[in-house]
């Protein structure tokens, strides 16, 4: 099982803290971000345009990254700021 975390504006687009998905013993974030879109579809579309930031067991990744069963995403909205 693979457990999806939603922060800050994130977490209000889709309407809870977390998911989690069943995708075998390891899949991309290109096939994850499908399934997230079958029920939050401007997360998925958000993730595959590259428009928040993804981590995986708090290392941020790419799409093509590998993703295994047991491990923790995090989806964040883009941030701002600085001196």
């Amino acid at each position: 099982m693979i457990t999806v975390k939603y922060f800050a504006t994130l977490r209000s687009l889709a309407g809870k803290d977390e998911d989690q998905f069943s995708m075998g013993s390891e899949t991309t974030l290109v096939n994850l971000s499908h399934e997230i879109s079958k029920t939050i579809p401007k997360i998925g579309e958000m993730i595959l345009g590259k428009k928040v930031m993804v981590s995986v067991n708090l290392n941020v990744i790419s799409l093509d990254a590998i993703i295994k069963d047991g491990d923790e995403i995090a989806i964040l909205p883009p941030f701002s700021g600085g001196i």
